[in-house]
């Protein structure tokens, strides 16, 4: 077959815009610091790097919800030690009110000061964060509790008509708001429930399986402050005894069981640190695993730009002692 210098520069041209492709390319790699520019380039590879940054952006929304339970816990424990300070303090004056010295003027003190107390009680568990309430459950934009004073004693209720009484049925829909739990996914299939509604602090259970409520509690020691029975219907000679009999147990009982429900919190939070050092380990894992994938290595690629350069520079010089015949040439 004979080959005329057509065919030479066909093939010389074909492989020298092959060697500035080549090039080409590597400077593409080198100026984006990746490794693909378009899905052609790998298939694989950009179906790996797209799920990658699924997976990192999904883990990068959980450390948030991550952070701001985080948060949201530690108001809950502060707010709940807040409250353990003030049933502390009632049940240092319901002990106070045994002294055999003191008389109705020092019991009529020690039940301003506790009246004080309900209301402060009532304060904290209206504890807001982020424009919610803590202890509001699902009904998180309405207050939990409120205090009615009737007589000069106040009383601590659920807030609303409808939540203080849960026999009815709107009010039972209410309530149910007020003691449901919020959920929160910390990671993929993951989910915990993390907050504290008011009737975990109000409504619980005693040692001895009976149900008690802080309402009724508060209730009962303020009208025997005052002499009264129970409903503070009737005079109770026993009433003074009761102090320090069946309310200061009542009270010792409430401690306990706020006692019980911020250790809880406690292993919540103890959990959302523990997530939290898992989320930001995949996130680490997952970032260099995506930055292996998509990432070029700048040493390798510069080496190869430098040896396509050589080679491109090489051809060029080989090609023109091969292609030296031109027009002029034939003219002679």
């Amino acid at each position: 077959m004979r080959v005329t210098n057509k065919m030479l520069s066909n093939s010389f041209l074909y492989d020298m815009n092959n060697n500035l492709q080549g090039m080409q390319t590597i400077q593409q790699q080198l100026s984006s610091g990746k490794e693909i520019s378009k899905p052609s380039d790998d298939p694989f590879k950009v179906a790996r790097t797209m799920q990658l940054n699924s997976d990192i952006d999904a883990n990068t929304q959980y450390n948030s919800n991550i952070q701001d339970t985080a948060n949201w816990l530690d108001t809950t424990d502060t707010a709940l030690g807040q409250a353990g300070n003030v049933l502390q303090r009632v049940r240092e004056l319901l002990v106070s009110s045994g002294n055999a010295a003191y008389g109705s003027q020092e019991r009529q003190s020690i039940k301003d000061e506790i009246n004080q107390n309900v209301n402060q009680f009532a304060q904290i568990l209206n504890t807001n964060f982020d424009g919610k309430y803590i202890f509001g459950g699902t009904r998180g934009t309405t207050k939990p509790m409120e205090t009615i004073s009737t007589n000069g004693n106040n009383r601590l209720v659920y807030y609303s008509n409808n939540a203080a009484n849960p026999e009815t049925d709107i009010g039972s829909k209410e309530y149910d708001k007020i003691s449901s739990k919020m959920s929160i996914e910390i990671s993929q299939g993951v989910s915990m429930n993390y907050n504290v509604s008011a009737s975990d602090v109000v409504n619980f259970k005693n040692e001895s399986g009976d149900g008690c409520d802080i309402r009724s509690i508060f209730t009962k020691l303020i009208n025997h402050l005052d002499g009264k029975s129970d409903d503070g219907t009737t005079v109770d000679t026993d009433a003074v005894s009761k102090l320090t009999g069946d309310d200061l147990t009542a009270i010792t009982d409430s401690i306990s069981n706020l006692l019980k429900v911020r250790s809880e919190t406690g292993a919540k939070s103890n959990r959302i640190d523990a997530a939290k050092d898992s989320n930001e380990q995949q996130n680490f894992n997952m970032t260099e695993l995506l930055s292996k994938t998509e990432d070029i290595d700048i040493t390798q690629k510069t080496m190869e730009y430098a040896t396509a350069q050589t080679v491109y520079t090489a051809a060029l010089q080989t090609s023109a002692r091969v292609l030296q015949p031109s027009l002029l040439d034939y003219l002679r």
